[in-house]
């Protein structure tokens, strides 16, 4: 593994395990087997390794979740495929996931709330716009876009952590049950 990726990764797990205040760059790159200068080379500081680390996960997520948002008619449909890249991501990188959440609620003034916002700003974006095209078909959801996307983000997290804690399994099923129960209340 090249150095970089080896940063990547051993920063990943570091923080992941502690969270990114907690882990130093002399941490890191003892982990990776490399030098301070090694780290500064490829990344600049600590938050532009976390920011590397960030757009290599959330960069391809981001082009599959803006192909699941399209809207062709058929919102269940949508909301399906949402939540499948969303349980998708969370399957196929656990450790990230719960690092990016950690880093979200983190208070809004410190670094990692800081660099990693913009990455959440973009999907609620994708999502409201999802629910606004939406409108067409159905009327009663007009002005509430922005809530809906906030919404349906709340739920499928708090799914993807039920699974990743060992409470539920991903399943087609459980993309049904959230959909569903999503969806009972959107339409009233």
């Amino acid at each position: 593994m090249e150095n970089r990726e080896q940063l990547l990764a051993q920063a990943l797990a570091l923080f992941a395990a502690r969270g990114y205040d907690a882990v130093g760059v002399q941490e890191i790159v003892a982990a990776a087997g490399v030098t301070k200068p090694t780290l500064y080379h490829y990344f600049g500081s600590k938050r532009g390794l976390l920011e590397a680390l960030l757009e290599s996960h959330f960069g391809p997520f981001e082009r599959n979740l803006a192909a699941a948002v399209t809207h062709t008619g058929d919102l269940p449909l949508a909301l399906m495929r949402v939540t499948q890249a969303y349980f998708t991501f969370a399957q196929t990188t656990p450790a990230f996931y719960r690092l990016h959440l950690a880093l979200y609620m983190a208070p809004s003034e410190a670094e990692a709330r800081q660099v990693v916002s913009p990455y959440y700003l973009r999907q609620h974006t994708l999502l409201a716009e999802m629910f606004a095209q939406a409108t067409t078909q159905h009327g009663n959801m007009r002005g509430r876009h922005a809530r809906y996307a906030l919404a349906l983000r709340g739920m499928i997290d708090s799914y993807v952590l039920a699974v990743l804690d060992g409470y539920a399994a991903f399943s087609e099923t459980l993309v049904y049950e959230l959909v569903h129960q999503f969806s009972h209340g959107i339409y009233s």
